[in-house]
């Protein structure tokens, strides 16, 4: 008989809500003996790399278009709760080492990594209640500290918007800030001053998925020249104060060895694309490029880390899909050196423990983010500083999805008080 210990799970219950798209997405509750309950959701992307682990849908067209996640809570309030119920919430390894057995394929497509993911979350939830500790400090112990540097998306383009935008996202990096509420509120500025430039240009101010403007606009240059002014606009110095990251998203547009920019009408190879790149660092305060060669074109990757790496952070996000193998295979053949951590790529936090740790030992940056398809869960902003990440990029300052990772930063970095930092941003 299992001893009933003051942290044991004695219930656990899913459900379906809403995401920021107004999609289905998976919610768990679990509770303790000790009345402590963790409730984490998972959020969905719309870009997303072919080697994540799997998200369950139910693929009932006649249901939510096909994207309800009934099978998925199923799974949870059924398979998931009968081998995990009575099980110590502090025993995070070994909870997520039986969510993985029990699911048994290698991306998790039985149980759904969302299913997963939202169990492990609230666990570990859960079980910094019963401690009654600060989260981040439960999971990063006395040396989470440092707060995140904000990548603020304040232009969509790709999959993002409706635009001819090539490029996924435009973001500003206020990395001279002081403090966290000194950068968001450079950003949040910038992001204001981007808004009147562009109603004085009779541009559309509707936002992408994201927060960020979608213009139309399908030029790079012109809309990086944008950027570039609002930030002088602002009362900011380009490169100095403020920089810019872009997401390009390449596997969006690769296809058959080449890569199609059908707002720019170029065709290029991954040299020339590479050429690209170096033309608009030369020319811009570029700050970082994510995704900049298609998942799986290995050798442009390690092509534009020789180009560019000593220069800018170049970060992996489907090229990785926080799985700590490709990751293992990216330090191998030096290809990028950073690399963006998305839990619900992966499906539990101890896996997305392990590549965080692994990155940073071997000298990538690690950047927490957001999806699309976000929900009102702010533990994305508690994981930035658990584990030191350095960077966080979590949208524009709009959008209450978004806004609420913002206000949770602020509220940590009070909470943490003469303990908090703010990360220094240092060259690659």
């Amino acid at each position: 008989m299992q001893h009933i210990q003051s942290d044991s799970i004695i219930n656990i219950k899913a459900r379906s809500i809403l995401d920021s798209r107004g999609f289905p997405t998976v919610e768990v509750d679990v509770t303790l003996q000790d009345g402590s309950i963790g409730r984490a959701s998972v959020p969905s992307g719309a870009s997303t790399g072919e080697h994540e682990a799997y998200e369950m849908r139910d693929n009932n067209a006649k249901k939510w278009l096909g994207k309800g996640v009934e099978e998925a809570v199923n799974n949870i309030n059924v398979d998931i709760y009968d081998i995990l119920g009575g099980l110590s919430a502090s025993e995070q390894l070994k909870i997520d080492a039986i969510l993985k057995n029990l699911d048994g394929t290698k991306n998790k497509s039985r149980l759904g990594a969302n299913a997963l993911l939202a169990v492990s979350l609230a666990v570990s939830k859960a079980a910094a209640k019963s401690k009654n500790m600060e989260y981040c400090r439960y999971v990063g112990g006395v040396q989470a500290h440092v707060l995140p540097v904000p990548m603020m998306n304040i232009i969509n383009g790709g999959a993002h918007a409706d635009n001819k935008l090539d490029f996924q996202e435009f973001m500003i990096v206020p990395h001279k800030a002081n403090c966290f509420q000194e950068a968001l509120r450079m950003g949040t500025e910038i992001y204001h001053t981007l808004k009147a430039n562009l109603i004085s240009h009779n541009l559309s101010v509707n936002v992408g998925d994201e927060g960020g403007f979608a213009p139309d606009i399908s030029n790079i240059k012109k809309t990086l020249d944008f950027i570039v002014q609002a930030i002088k606009d602002a009362g900011y110095l380009p490169n100095d104060d403020v920089m810019i990251a872009l997401d390009v998203a390449a596997s969006e547009f690769y296809k058959d060895g080449c890569y199609y920019l059908s707002g720019e009408q170029k065709t290029l190879t991954s040299n020339q694309l590479i050429s690209y790149y170096q033309e608009l660092c030369s020319a811009y305060p570029i700050f970082s490029i994510e995704d900049g060669m298609a998942e799986d074109d290995w050798q442009g990757w390690q092509s534009l880390t020789q180009a560019l790496g000593e220069k800018i952070k170049l970060v992996g996000d489907d090229l990785f899909v926080t799985n700590i193998e490709r990751l293992k295979q990216g330090i191998i053949q030096k290809a990028a050196n950073a690399i963006l951590i998305k839990p619900n790529q992966i499906g539990t936090l101890s896996e997305t423990l392990q590549t965080v740790n692994l990155a940073q030992r071997s000298g990538f940056n690690t950047i927490m983010s957001h999806r699309s398809g976000e929900t009102e869960d702010t533990i994305i902003a508690d994981l930035s500083v658990a584990l030191n990440t350095g960077f966080i990029k979590t949208g524009a300052p709009c959008r209450s999805e978004r806004n609420a990772k913002y206000n949770e930063l602020i509220r940590l970095e009070e909470r943490l008080a003469e303990n908090a930092s703010f990360f220094v941003c240092k060259n690659t």
